[in-house]
């Protein structure tokens, strides 16, 4: 039973969200150069958009020299046929030419979304160890989400709804200014100008709780992932209602913003509307004056409140979408400030791939620190040649690990230098240096996939046979096939349907797999029981023959034949050596052999001396 708390856990401080100042014309030209891709098509679209908009203004003209046309004495013996045929040739090509610069365009926006959809997932798999340890996956996955809507609705709302807008605004104001009274194109003029300042401050004001809404949203959103992510931990402590609180606490901070936000938007919708509202009244009031001094016609009258009709459809929602781009704007803010993170691991300019011609691995007085001021690894020295085994054995921080992630390049050394066939690999290309080593790490994570999957990850494209193969020499082959999918099966999300055992096995045969020319075993072992790591070992030994290897080890009885054994403390080589010998010496290697084999000992006294537990039922009531 768990011990009752003293009171309720305190939550933690509300960490400052990253905020992204990127303004909105930088990220507009980011994204200009995947669409000018598309250059052509972005060029008929908008022929067809101005088209569109002629045959739309063109409209109330022809209904003006109808009406005007009706007014005429005797006017039902000559209706004018070829003004009602040119009334509907114009409504036609305006949705005619609307459509096919829809059609023109669908294309290219897609595309964008996609090229700059795709650049990101590289560009973060590009990013070095350090950026994916720091990061939140729930609100990064939300940024990008948000980040690819948001270009859709950038593209879409600017090209579709505003510059169409402005087009239609240029020619009404052109007519109302060579067929009419200045006041007509003063007081469209002034509504205008007075709407769109007041549209954009208001609007500017708002996107602040937008951008706080996101911040907000996504930091509950990876609150809420992670949550998930570690069910197991949750349960075990009983903490379902901690963590419910965890993310109604941003929740409730999200609420807030979303609130103002919209409210503030009641603010926005009522001043829009009252400047419309002034703005036709004020028009079709000098319309009507003209009518009634004969200055205008009952034509001129229609003409002028078509366009107002016009207008302020356009107009009434120009608000709606300056509002949308904001927002997409901010939404994107975060997308393109993924593909401008920076790259700390990159290949050197025209980089040459790894010529791999034995293996042989070599540190040469490397120096690392994760940060600058705390040094993990220094001086270190050593050589694995082709075809020999090194292992590595220390305390917990002793940089065991760190030496695995270096030689992957995962980083980049602050001192010294690794070559792999006496080229540094600072110097060639990250992909053929990784191609060339195979790892069974410690912590084997697997995809949310079948077990074939997963083994075959080692090499895409490798034949089945080559897979079960592969599972053979892991000892995992009889395992699969007892299963009544058998390598179909699926392993859950980080292969949390399989035991530990099983999925560091998984792991060896994708190593096995891979068949690499470099082998590192990151305690390879270390969740299998004594049996069956017994049983391994004798198929790893197998496995690393005639490759470089390089075996980070805890259990020190799984590398008493490697050709050498490097003994590190506080990132120091402190013993090298055979087994043998670092024994006879005494050190440090030989003090951690008799604290495991006492360990081992009293182990397996336990196991012999120890009683099966005897029933609760039995001890009480007694046997019969």
């Amino acid at each position: 039973m768990r011990g009752a708390r003293s009171g309720p856990l305190p939550l933690p401080a509300e960490q400052g969200v990253a905020r992204t100042e990127r303004g909105a014309w930088q990220t507009i030209r980011a994204l200009l150069p995947y669409l000018w891709e598309w250059r052509g098509r972005v060029g008929f679209a908008l022929a067809c958009l101005v088209l569109a908009k002629v045959a739309q203004v063109g409209v109330p003209l022809v209904l003006k020299a109808i009406v005007d046309g009706l007014d005429r004495e005797r006017a039902l013996l000559a209706v004018p046929f070829a003004l009602l045929a040119g009334y509907g040739f114009l409504r036609l090509s305006t949705t005619l030419f609307t459509e096919l610069r829809e059609y023109l365009f669908a294309k290219v926006t897609q595309r964008a979304v996609r090229a700059i959809a795709l650049r990101v997932f590289r560009h973060l798999h590009a990013l070095s160890l350090r950026f994916h340890l720091a990061r939140q996956t729930g609100g990064l996955t939300r940024d990008v989400e948000r980040g690819q809507r948001g270009i859709s609705t950038l593209v879409s709302f600017a090209l579709f709804s505003i510059l169409p807008t402005a087009v239609e605004i240029v020619l009404v104001c052109a007519i109302l200014a060579t067929h009419y009274d200045w006041t007509f194109v003063a007081i469209t003029a002034g509504a205008l100008a007075l709407y769109i300042a007041f549209t954009v401050a208001i609007t500017e004001w708002r996107t602040g709780f937008r951008r706080q809404a996101n911040e907000l949203d996504s930091k509950a959103n990876t609150r809420a992932i992670d949550s998930l992510l570690n069910y197991e931990t949750v349960k075990y402590f009983g903490n379902e209602e901690w963590e419910a609180r965890r993310y109604d606490e941003s929740m409730q901070r999200w609420e807030k913003a979303a609130v103002v936000s919209q409210s503030s938007l009641s603010l926005l919708n009522v001043g829009q509307s009252a400047i419309i509202a002034i703005a036709v009244t004020l028009i079709m009031w000098r319309a009507t004056a003209g009518v009634v001094d004969g200055s205008m016609t009952i034509g001129d009258l229609v003409l002028v409140n078509a366009f107002m009709l016009q207008l302020y459809v356009p107009l009434n929602f120009l608000g709606v979408i300056y509002r949308e781009i904001r927002q997409a704007l901010a939404d994107m803010e975060r997308l393109f400030a993924l593909i401008d993170e920076h790259t700390e691991v990159r290949d050197a300019p025209d980089a040459p791939p790894l010529e791999v011609r034995g293996g042989e691995v070599r540190f040469e007085d490397v120096t690392f620190g994760y940060e600058p001021d705390r040094t993990i690894l220094a001086g270190v020295s050593f050589a694995i040649p082709a075809g020999r085994t090194v292992a590595v054995v220390g305390p917990s921080g002793s940089g065991k690990s760190t030496i695995a992630r270096l030689l992957f390049r995962f980083y980049d050394v602050t001192g010294g230098r690794i070559t792999i066939d006496g080229q540094d690999i600072r110097r060639v290309q990250q992909a053929g240096v990784r191609a060339a080593i195979g790892i069974v790490p410690q912590d084997t994570v697997l995809f949310n996939d079948t077990i074939a999957y997963n083994i075959a990850y080692g090499r895409p494209g490798a034949t089945h046979d080559e897979v079960v193969a592969a599972a053979r020499l892991a000892r995992i082959h009889d395992f699969v096939v007892s299963l009544p999918q058998g390598y179909e099966t699926a392993v859950g999300e980080r292969g949390l349907k399989l035991s530990g055992g099983e999925k560091q096995r998984v792991a060896i045969a994708r190593a096995v797999l891979k068949r690499p020319a470099i082998l590192v075993f990151d305690e390879a072992t270390s969740a299998l029981d004594s049996a069956n790591e017994k049983a391994i070992q004798a198929e790893l030994a197998a496995i690393a023959r005639d490759r470089t290897t390089l075996t980070i080890a805890h259990r020190l009885s799984t590398i008493v034949d490697a050709d050498e054994i490097l003994v590190l403390e506080a990132g120091r080589i402190v013993e090298r050596g055979r087994h043998a010998a670092l024994i006879a010496a005494g050190g440090a290697y030989a003090r951690m052999w008799r604290l495991q084999q006492d360990e081992a000992r009293v182990e397996a006294e336990r196991r012999d001396v120890e009683p099966a537990p005897v029933p609760e039922g039995v001890l009480r009531h007694g046997v019969g």
